[in-house]
Order: C-alpha cells, then sequence, then structure tokens
C-alpha cells in the first residue's frame, strides 16, 4: 500500500474509475432463489458516491468476472454505460475502454478486492481494495479503505478522489443545510 500523500496525488489526476462488483460493490455474498436467479445487495450510500464521481466528470466503469442481470439494472440505475461482465481479462478490458476513451492508464483507477483483481489494479495509476479485502489486493491498493466492501468501501473512494481532487466541498454542498439569515 503506497503512502497516504501518494494516494492523494494518484487520485488527484483520475479521470476515470472502475469498480469490480463482488467484494467491492457487495459484500461478496451470492444468493440464489429458488429458481436459480442469482441476488446481490448493494449499498445506497455507494451508489451515492459514484453519482458524486461521475456529477465531477470523471466516468465510471464496471468491470467483473460474472455476469448476473442484477449487475446490469444496478449499473442502469446509476447510469454506468461502461459495464463489462463475465471478464476474464480485467486489465485487458480495461486498456481497451482506456484507448476508446483518450485516458492514459495514469488517469485510472480500479477498485478489487481479490486476486483476479491485481493485474487490473497493477496498470491503473490508482488502485483502492476494500478494508476487508484479500492481502495481496491490500498490497497492491493506494488506498485500503476502512470501510468493507458492500458496506461504504466504494463511498469512502469516491470521496477520497473527490477529496484530493479539490471538488468534495462542492460536490456535497447541494445537500448541506444553509444557516439561517441574521437579520
Amino acid at each position: 500500500m503506497a503512502s497516504r500523500n501518494d494516494a492523494i496525488e494518484r487520485a488527484r489526476r483520475l479521470r476515470l474509475m472502475a469498480f469490480d462488483i463482488d467484494g467491492v460493490m457487495s459484500d461478496g455474498s451470492l444468493f440464489y432463489s429458488d429458481a436459480g436467479i442469482e441476488l446481490k445487495g448493494f449499498n445506497t450510500r455507494d451508489g451515492l458516491g459514484i453519482k458524486l464521481l461521475q456529477e465531477a466528470g470523471i466516468v465510471t466503469a464496471i468491470i467483473t468476472g460474472r455476469r448476473s442481470p442484477c449487475v446490469a439494472n444496478r449499473a442502469a440505475d446509476l447510469g454506468i454505460t461502461h459495464l463489462f461482465q463475465g471478464v476474464g481479462d480485467k486489465a485487458t478490458m480495461l486498456a481497451g475502454l482506456l484507448a476508446e476513451l483518450g485516458i492514459d492508464a495514469s488517469q485510472a483507477g480500479y477498485m478489487g478486492d481479490d486476486i483476479v483483481d491485481l493485474k487490473v489494479m497493477a496498470i491503473c495509476g490508482f488502485s483502492a481494495a476494500p478494508g476487508d479485502g484479500h492481502e495481496l489486493a491490500q498490497r497492491q491498493a493506494a488506498l485500503v479503505t476502512q470501510k468493507s466492501g458492500g458496506r461504504g468501501a466504494v463511498r469512502e473512494v469516491c470521496e477520497f478522489i473527490l477529496d484530493a481532487q479539490g471538488l468534495l466541498e462542492d460536490a456535497l454542498a447541494p445537500w448541506l443545510p444553509t444557516p439561517p439569515s441574521a437579520n
């Protein structure tokens, strides 16, 4: 894991932030109905963090190894148009997306939680892992969150990025109460 100052420097350059699903945007649990339908739980605060990134002009993406209709639904709900499911080689997928968007790898970030994420994390200028992620993912990450996957880790990363770019105060301002005017 990099120093906090190094993580801030890396986050300042970000133009794209990509996320894994299982263990990052969800807690990694898989639920199956009797009909065989896969279900996942997503954190609404994490979702708002992603929306704040988008409103600040940072492109968001999902790159995940599994396929699930509920992930497509969540991506649509969040306005994430760069959705890649069933990906075996996440690093190659991200490299292709960066080429398509004209973004350098030093301006890209990825949040992953396990060994399948190490290569994609390594090619990015910024990487993050949840506090309950695999030890090797945490070692690879520029930032390890205090929160666990599916339990606020994504929001923590989003606010870290916005803060590093000097955008957090403006991003939160619309929801902060205004002090009563003095008469």
